[in-house]
C-alpha cells in the first residue's frame, strides 16, 4: 500500500559523514514533489558509523527512513531488526526503512549498478566483467553484475585482499578470478572483459589509466567532479562511459518506493539530478 498523498507528513534523512555533499536531498526532494507528498521532508544528517545506531533507535516519530552513505553503510546493517537477501550477501546496507516490526535494511546500491549497466543498451546477456578495487562498493557491484546476468569476473586489488569481496561474489554464483593491479595479464583481461568497471577513489586511479585505454565500456562509480580521470581517458580512447551518476539515480528509485510505497517518478528524479550536475 503506498503512501496517501492527504495524509500525515514523513520525514527521511540521509546519514554520512561529511554528508554535505549529498545529492539525496535533491532526489527525494523532487520524488515527494511530483508524487504530490506535501508535507514530505529529507534532511541531511552528519553521523559517523559510530553514532548511527542511537541517530536511528531515536528517531522521530514521523521519521519513514534514511539514505545511508559512508561510512554507515556497515552500521546500518547491524542496526536493522530484518534485512534483505541481498544486503546479507553484500554485509552492508544504504537504505532503511521503518516497518512494523522494526527497521529493515536493503542495499538499493545494487539496483544503482544495474541501472548503470542497463545505460550502455548493448552490453550482452551474460557479460564478463573486470572490476578494479576491492572495497566497499566492490560488493554492491558484483551483485549488480550477478543480477545483470554476468558470468566471469575478474577483481583487480592493489595488495592481496581481495578474499573478502571474492567470497561475495562466489556466494551470488560468479565465477571470480583475483589479481594484483601489477598483474601482466591485467590488460588482456580488460581487452577481453564486456565491460570494466571503476571502483578505486581519485586520486587512486590517477596511476591506472593506462589500464583504462584496453577496455570496451567503462563503468566508472565516481561521478564528481565530471569527467573523472578515468572517464576522461576512455572518452578520448572512443570507449563508451557510464557514470557513478546513473548509480546515483537508481538506487535512489529503489529508495523512494521502498519510502513512499508508489512507484519511483523517474523522469523527474532524472531531470533534477541533471539540474544540478549542470549536465
Amino acid at each position: 500500500m503506498g503512501a496517501d498523498p492527504g495524509g500525515p507528513p514523513r520525514s527521511a534523512a540521509v546519514l554520512g559523514h561529511p554528508v554535505d555533499h549529498s545529492l539525496s536531498p535533491v532526489l527525494h526532494g523532487a520524488a515527494y514533489r511530483a508524487l504530490g507528498l506535501d508535507g514530505w521532508t529529507y534532511e541531511r544528517i552528519d553521523c559517523d558509523a559510530e553514532r548511527l545506531s542511537s541517530v536511528v533507535a531515536s528517531s522521530p516519530a514521523d521519521r519513514i527512513g534514511y539514505s545511508v552513505t559512508m561510512p554507515g553503510k556497515f552500521a546500518a546493517l547491524a542496526s536493522a531488526d530484518d534485512v534483505s537477501e541481498r544486503a546479507r550477501i553484500v554485509g552492508s546496507a544504504n537504505t532503511l526503512v521503518r516497518r512494523a516490526g522494526g527497521w529493515f535494511a536493503d542495499c538499493t546500491d545494487v539496483d544503482g549498478v544495474t541501472g548503470a549497466l542497463a545505460a550502455f543498451g548493448d552490453l550482452p546477456p551474460a557479460p564478463t566483467a573486470v572490476v578494479l578495487g576491492v572495497g566497499g562498493t566492490a560488493r554492491p557491484v558484483l551483485a549488480g553484475l550477478a543480477e545483470a546476468g554476468a558470468t566471469r569476473v575478474v577483481l583487480a586489488s592493489r595488495r592481496d585482499n581481495a578474499g573478502p569481496a571474492a567470497e561475495c561474489g562466489r556466494a551470488l554464483g560468479l565465477d571470480v578470478h583475483t589479481v594484483l593491479l601489477t598483474d601482466p595479464s591485467l590488460p588482456g583481461e580488460i581487452s577481453r572483459a564486456d565491460v570494466l568497471v571503476n571502483t578505486v577513489p581519485e586520486p587512486g586511479v590517477r596511476d591506472l589509466t593506462d589500464l583504462v585505454a584496453h577496455a570496451r565500456r567503462l563503468f566508472d562509480v565516481l561521478y564528481d567532479p565530471w569527467p573523472t580521470v578515468a572517464g576522461a581517458v576512455a572518452s578520448r580512447a572512443g570507449v563508451p562511459v557510464v557514470g557513478g551518476d546513473v548509480m546515483l539515480l537508481n538506487q535512489a528509485f529503489g529508495q523512494v518506493e521502498l519510502f513512499t510505497g508508489m512507484p519511483a517518478p523517474r523522469e523527474a528524479m532524472a531531470a533534477a539530478l541533471s539540474g544540478v550536475l549542470g549536465r
